[in-house]
């Protein structure tokens, strides 16, 4: 089993007392209660994590959250076995088996990443130009190649040995999201007498309090959400769903949900459903499910190792998991230098802060150059070096002129 090597040595959310032994691939790893699946990974210092779908480049963890488009996993085995899982959202637990898809004979060693070389006569669609003589080939070769070199996971061909529910649910209000818009907005219609039902996708209420070091009314965001998730679990009007996704709102305010009811589980507990369909009818909805952050653009920013500056700042302060030994942050907004901030805060090496708005502002440089940070202003990031890790990057005006390689 290897260790931790990228586990912060305090801090996170994480019960550092309940240690959870896993497989990824066949290799034995070690995370704790309250880590996902990606946070163990990272920890671990495992990178690559699957392959792209047609190329087959190498991916990494990109992201924290129910928007990962790289780190999809085959969980579990036999009857069980999901393909296509994303291991931002997969909660660790004793046992879990998970396996990269899409990649052959391994991953890290993929024959079929010669698509990358030969891309240029590989364009979309190319298939259904190329693969046309003989007639019959199609149905009995061609395709079923071009689905194996192409898929994503393979799902059981055995019976699902678990069970499903479907419940209704009315009620006056229906949150959706669980952050402090969300928590506050049920608090308010709790506190008027209103029933409240509050859904979330993730196992624990409180969204970004979760992930930021922010300070509301005196205490941590942490704290507060505490606080506020405690009010409203004693309400006699108030209905708590962790681990639910609101998929679909219909006419009439008709809303449909999933509870991934023991999802967390290697299996359900006897007479428990692994999943729960809803469908709430509620007089008013509001949605608080945050924003999604968007990815900058630059030549191979698919690489593992290139992360969302939001997802950077979640492992470290959620599950206390450094994403590298350093770190080069590529931003056009105020998150960039929250993000060196809190890198620094845990003691890991910020090379540059590179900020493709002009005029940084100079306490804020003075700041971050006096800690050994350097502040490229009005730049961008070119180019990512490395294949299956991240080696370092390009940095260049945005006007153009002599660039620097960064490690």
């Amino acid at each position: 089993m290897t260790r931790q090597k990228f586990r912060l040595p305090v801090g996170g959310l994480i019960d550092r007392l309940q240690s959870i032994e896993f497989r990824f691939d066949g290799k034995r790893f070690e995370g704790y209660e309250g880590d996902t699946l990606a946070s163990a990974l990272l920890a671990n210092a495992v990178r690559l994590v699957g392959r792209s779908f047609k190329y087959h480049r190498p991916r990494g963890i990109f992201t924290s959250g129910s928007e990962e488009p790289n780190a999809l996993v085959e969980l579990r085995e036999g009857a069980r076995r999901e393909p296509n899982t994303r291991a931002t959202v997969t909660e660790l637990f004793e046992g879990l088996s998970a396996c990269s898809q899409n990649r052959w004979p391994s991953l890290r060693f993929d024959w079929r990443a010669i698509n990358g070389l030969i891309s240029a006569l590989l364009p979309a669609g190319f298939y259904y130009k190329t693969f046309m003589w003989p007639a019959s080939f199609w149905e009995k070769v061609y395709e079923p190649q071009i689905r194996r070199a192409a898929g994503l996971g393979r799902a059981s061909s055995r019976a699902d040995p678990d069970h499903y529910e479907a419940s209704w649910h009315h009620c006056d209000l229906l949150v959706i999201g669980a952050g402090p818009a969300g928590l506050m907005a049920a608090r308010a219609a709790a506190r008027s007498g209103a029933r409240v039902l509050i859904a979330d996708e993730q196992a624990r209420f409180g969204g970004t309090l979760l992930d930021e070091p922010v300070v509301i009314d005196g205490v941590t965001g942490v704290e507060w959400a505490r606080v506020c998730i405690e009010e409203l679990k004693t309400a006699d009007n108030v209905t708590l769903l962790p681990r639910t996704t609101v998929f679909g709102h219909y006419d009439h305010n008709v809303l449909g949900a999933v509870e991934r009811v023991n999802d967390h589980l290697a299996e359900p507990p006897p007479g428990q459903p692994r999943q729960r369909l809803w469908h709430i009818i509620a007089r008013q909805v509001v949605l608080a499910s945050g924003a999604m952050e968007r990815g900058l653009s630059f030549t191979n920013n698919d690489r593992p190792g290139v992360m969302l500056a939001g997802a950077v700042r979640s492992y470290v302060n959620r599950y206390a998991v450094a994403p590298g030994e350093s770190a080069i942050v590529f931003a056009n907004n105020d998150s960039g230098v929250r993000t060196v901030r809190d890198l620094k805060a845990v003691g890991l090496t910020v090379r540059a802060l590179v900020d493709v708005r002009s005029n940084v502002d100079s306490a804020v440089r003075a700041e971050l150059e006096d800690t050994g940070t350097q502040v490229f202003d009005n730049s961008v990031v070119l180019r990512a070096h490395g294949t299956t890790q991240l080696r370092g990057a390009r940095i260049a005006p945005r006007g153009g002129g002599q660039g620097v390689d960064l490690d």
